[in-house]
This record gives C-alpha cells, structure tokens and sequence, in this order.
C-alpha cells in the first residue's frame, strides 16, 4: 500500500505545493527560491529514501524566514498525511552522523505529541542565500506540524556548512528508520492504542 500525500498551503506571505512518497528511491524536484535551501532538502529526499516535489513561491523580497518556515510546517503536514494512522511503524528512529568534521545526532519519536530539543549555536550568519538561524525555525516547524518529538545535537563540528548538511542527512535518516513498517507491529507501537 504506497503512503503518499500532497498538501497545499496558500498564505499572503507563501503559497507551497508538497507531494511526498515515504517508501521512495530518493528522487526530489524542490525549488524554495533559496539555493542552499533546496540542496538541503535534496539531501533530506535522497538519504530518506522519500521522493518529494516541492514547489515554494515566498516573500523572498523581505528575507526568508516565511519562506523556509511554511516551508517546513507543509514538509511536516505531509509526512503526517502520508503516515495516516501509523499503524505497523517503528515509531522511533536515530542517527549518528559524521561528515567530514562534523558529527550530528538526531532522533526522533513520532508520538503525535510535538517538542523540539535543538542544541547549536551557529558561528556564521548565513550558508549561501540561508540565514543559519532558520535552521532551528525550519525543523521546529516541522516537529509541531507532524506531532514528533525531535532531537537534534551537534556533536562536534566547525564548518557551518557540514553542520547543516549533516543536520538535514541525519534527520533523513532517523525518519526513515522511524517510518519503517515493521511486521512484528500489528497495530501502533503505544500501550495507549493510538499516536
């Protein structure tokens, strides 16, 4: 049964069509307006195994915070679409990921309750045409529109570059861990009987 879903959402500031497939090969056709951004979440689609189209048009006139931040609400609200009940997932998923200098922690519980732990400072305000600092507002976005608990920590690492990459790779990877249908889970992995 193929998970996939499509989301639109149209504000005065943004207007962002997503179609996400979870059990993909990594194919993406993203265009955010912001070029670093859109290599990112290249990243995100190829190392996840998720194939995602995306198209973004924002306010990129007054800088992009509503830009990569509706970005990630849309990216949260059809990851959460195309997983419907959750029934038979993982539920969590982690990653340890080094690159080159930088090494990245991220794990993830999809609990339907959302929390965000973002531990980094960033030494450079901008990687390309992407103010460091929507980094955090991308993936807290995201947290709160799929209901996940989100931990992201750098470990060690000095290149702001590397350390943004490996924060995009490493949650690519520790979603499609906890995404993953596992035969031994009949229904939802919770004592409560739903996510």
């Amino acid at each position: 049964m193929s998970r996939n879903a499509s989301v639109t959402r149209k504000t005065k500031e943004t207007d962002i069509t997503a179609t996400l497939e979870l059990d993909g090969t990594g194919n993406s056709n993203i265009d955010t307006g912001i070029g670093f951004f859109d290599h990112m979440l290249e990243g995100f689609s190829r190392h996840g195994f998720f194939d995602l189209i995306l198209e973004v048009e924002g306010d990129l006139q007054v800088d992009g915070h509503h830009t990569v931040e509706d970005t990630g609400i849309v990216i949260g609200s059809v990851i959460k679409k195309a997983l419907g009940d959750k029934a038979g997932i993982r539920r969590y998923g982690s990653c340890i990921l080094p690159m080159d200098e930088t090494l990245v922690l991220c794990a993830v519980d999809l609990c339907g309750r959302p929390y965000l732990n973002f531990d980094c400072n960033f030494t450079v305000d901008r990687v390309g045409e992407l103010d460091t600092e929507l980094v955090r507002e991308f993936f807290y976005a995201i947290s709160y529109s799929v209901g996940m608990n989100l931990h992201i920590k750098l470990l060690d690492g000095s290149n702001n570059h590397h350390i943004i990459e490996a924060m995009f790779k490493a949650f690519a990877k520790a979603l499609d861990m906890a995404v993953e249908k596992d035969p031994r889970i009949q229904d939802v992995l919770s004592t409560k009987g739903s996510l």
